[in-house]
């Protein structure tokens, strides 16, 4: 029998639903478990992480490995990474063109073999994200790179710390700068750096393989190792408990009204989502176990506007979207990060959503309720938004396109029913 996320379960049909009641589980985050994955590759051996989530970039994050000799097994959220000692160092097209995050495994390759190959990287639809950042980076480390044919050529005799200032706090540059800079020569000082939760979950993985990363003030410091080790051998490394995911959970509460519990949510990830969504209305309520998430009235629109971390991340900003669409008055957006993320904009306004859009801003004025339509998803976060939406929406919202919904959510679907809403998967 065919399986969610399958060509024959391809969209997610939402209904109107008038409180969510229960306690969710919140998994591994997606934005670390694949700079993790490629971490691994530093030292030969067996590594385990725990806590991984069971979504198809994970899998096709196992198929890049794979291809590259690693042995990977999965098996109950853990992942048993084997790294053989040669491995090839070549990244094909057919594997990156489906996953983004797998332009994180050029620092690590280049770190410890000196060489790599890496199709230039594909993943989600919303405005360009060139790699030139990362590529600056390296090469401060000695390292020099040629294109031909959609491939990056990366060679360096040998890594050598230097000071490397980022012109803006690139995730995917401070993550592929790290691994190349715990088997450079010297110290590295990483100045600007992205200070992201996954980012520190990285740093922590490094660590216990050995590497030698710590904050210096607000720079990175890392002083350069021979060799590596597995890391989590045992009981295994636990991933990071995802912060998007979370507040996935909490824009539905917001938009259906309930009280729900988020387990192994971390409010310290997310600190300014929580202020922005208590000035909306909602009460949320923090413990070492999890999030308390409330709303029992219509939410008040607020302005709001990405920013690096501790700002409003991104990814976060289609569900401040979805949940201004019903919101009382009026809410301006601001996108700073990437050009194309208001795509999915024209899907809310298929729904009845009163939206106008100018440059990298949005003008969201409340209504009363949207109406069910057929949608389509465009990437993971949009896609999630849209399904929220639905469950806000007078009569049948279908989202088609739930492959890219699989890419970062766990049944999502499923999840979301276990919380009492009227949802299913087609």
């Amino acid at each position: 029998m065919d399986e969610p996320g399958s060509a024959e379960f391809d969209t997610i049909v939402a209904e109107r639903t008038s409180a969510l009641e229960g306690d969710v589980r919140i998994g591994g985050a997606k934005n670390s478990v694949l700079k993790l994955m490629a971490a691994c590759l530093l030292a030969e051996g067996r590594h385990v992480l725990t806590n991984v989530p069971d979504i198809s970039d994970v899998s096709l994050m196992c198929e890049l490995l794979e291809a590259m000799g690693v042995t990977v097994t999965r098996a109950d959220h853990r992942l048993v990474v084997d790294v053989p000692a040669e491995l090839n160092t070549e990244a094909p097209y057919h594997l990156v063109e489906r996953i983004r995050a797998s332009i994180v495994v050029l620092g690590p390759l280049l770190g410890r073999f000196g060489t790599a190959r890496v199709a230039l990287p594909g993943g989600d639809d919303f405005g360009p994200r060139p790699i030139d950042m990362h590529l600056r980076a390296l090469e401060s480390l000695g390292a020099t790179f040629s294109t031909a044919h959609g491939d990056i050529s990366a060679t360096a005799a040998v890594l050598r710390g230097t000071e490397v200032v980022l012109e803006y706090p690139s995730v995917g540059a401070t993550e592929n700068l790290l691994m190349a800079a715990v088997c450079a020569k010297g110290r590295t000082l990483i100045v600007n750096p992205a200070r992201e939760p996954e980012i520190g979950d990285l740093i922590e993985f490094l660590n216990r393989m050995g590497a030698h990363v710590a904050w210096t003030g607000d720079r990175l410091a890392v002083d350069g190792v021979e060799r590596l080790a597995p890391a989590g051998s045992g009981d295994g490394y636990a991933v990071i408990p995802d912060r998007i995911e979370a507040a996935t959970f909490l824009a539905a509460v917001g938009m259906c009204g309930g009280s729900v519990f988020l387990r192994h949510a971390v409010a310290e990830h997310m600190a300014m989502l929580i202020r922005k969504l208590t000035d909306m209305g909602m009460h949320i309520v923090a413990s070492e176990a999890g999030l308390r998430a409330t709303a029992t009235q219509r939410l008040i629109s607020a302005d709001v506007s990405t920013l690096p971390y501790p700002g409003l991340a991104t990814d976060y900003m289609p569900f401040l979207v979805s949940m201004l669409t019903t919101a009382s008055g009026v809410g301006i957006v601001t996108e700073n990060i990437f050009t194309g993320r208001f795509r999915y904009i024209d899907e809310l306004r298929r729904m009845g959503a009163d939206i106008r859009t100018e440059g990298h801003h949005a003008v969201v004025r409340g209504a009363e309720r949207l109406s069910g339509a057929p949608v389509r998803a465009h990437d993971i976060r949009a896609g999630a938004a849209l399904v929220v939406a639905g469950l806000a929406a007078e009569g049948e919202t279908e989202v088609a396109g739930a492959d890219h919904i699989d890419r970062g959510y766990e049944d999502l679907a499923g999840k979301l029913a276990g919380l009492g809403a009227a949802i299913s998967r087609r």
